[in-house]
């Protein structure tokens, strides 16, 4: 496998941040590429299809580059089609479909294996989000096929007996949206209530639904099994078996930190295992290996957003720019 010439930074991920940091090193003159695995944003292609934004779209906007969007909070479609131009307007340089295997020292910075290629690059930054790993359920039966950590279209469920598991904005706004095309919806949620960080003009039409009887809520409660024709929880009252045909585990998702461990990062030995990184240059306990985005929270994944974390691909940046300019002092 032939490794390509020594780039000064290789960018891992093509999601927003991603972009951000590739913008950022064009505009500084640095040489670099950005590896994606799957399309442009690939996360944000993977959200349902009619999913709308918490933030207002300029919250959303990198590198200055207005966001125009129907309605103050953008839909998918929008951020897809926003970001897609930003690349192709500005000609960013970044390969599609190509995932990153390993990130190696060398002699001269890093070697980074895909499964197509290898690079030589003098800094690397991940900015991979934490979308790809569903949290699992751990419980029997969850590898059947009518069970999904991901939620696409609610026409698929319409006239099924559906379990939405989980009470964040992705559970709340799949069980609405199904509920609305005819499947018969029923939540489980291992919490008291529906999650207070639920969108705050959705919260009260799912607490509505709940109440006056059409969407089925059971709280302080877990999945215990998964049945071809059934789901099993356990609730404050005892056990239940109920009748299912699928079950949308919306549990979260988390970074994949056997990556970032390989690579040598550091994390933190408690539960949320966040990454040892400098804030002020974003460059963590590997010399020239930076984090950006969301992937910086660990386990927190609540904490870090498109939009407090679009200032790291300046701050790496920077970081390098001086680097190079002090090295060549």
């Amino acid at each position: 496998m032939e490794t390509e010439k020594n780039l000064d930074v290789l960018i891992i991920g093509g999601g927003p941040i991603g972009i951000a940091c590739g913008l950022e090193a064009k505009k500084q003159g640095l040489s670099y590429l950005i590896l994606e695995k799957g399309p442009i944003v690939n996360s944000l292609f993977n959200y349902p299809v009619n999913m709308q934004f918490f933030s207002s779209s300029e919250r959303l906007e990198i590198d200055e580059v207005p966001f125009i969007s129907k309605e103050a909070k953008p839909k998918r479609n929008e951020a897809l089609e926003y970001y897609r131009r930003i690349v192709t307007s500005n000609r960013l340089r970044i390969h599609l479909f190509e995932k990153v295997m390993d990130i190696r020292r060398a002699a001269n910075g890093f070697r980074v294996t895909s499964d197509k290629a290898a690079y030589g690059a003098d800094r690397v930054v991940i900015a991979t989000g934490f979308y790809d790993l569903p949290n699992p359920l751990g419980v029997p039966g969850e590898d059947l096929p009518k069970v999904s950590h991901y939620y696409k279209d609610p026409h698929f469920y319409a006239s099924q007996d559906l379990a939405v598991v989980g009470a964040s904005n992705s559970a709340v706004d799949a069980a609405l949206e199904c509920w609305r095309k005819g499947a018969r919806v029923t939540m489980v949620v291992r919490g008291p209530e529906i999650g207070r960080r639920v969108k705050y003009w959705v919260r009260p039409d799912i607490l509505n639904r709940i109440e006056e009887g059409s969407i089925t809520a059971y709280f302080n409660s877990t999945v215990t099994e998964i049945r071809p024709d059934a789901l099993v929880i356990q609730t404050p009252e005892g056990a239940k078996t109920l009748p299912n045909d699928f079950v949308l585990a919306l549990t979260g998702y988390q970074p994949n930190f056997e990556f970032l461990e390989q690579a040598g990062i550091h994390l933190s030995a408690d539960g949320k295992r966040l990454p040892e990184y400098n804030p002020e240059t974003m460059e963590t306990n590997v010399p020239g290996l930076y984090l950006a985005g969301v992937i910086c929270g660990g386990m927190e994944t609540h904490k870090w957003f498109i939009e407090n974390s679009r200032e790291h691909a300046q701050l790496i940046m920077d970081h390098i720019t001086a680097g190079r300019t002090a090295a060549g002092a």
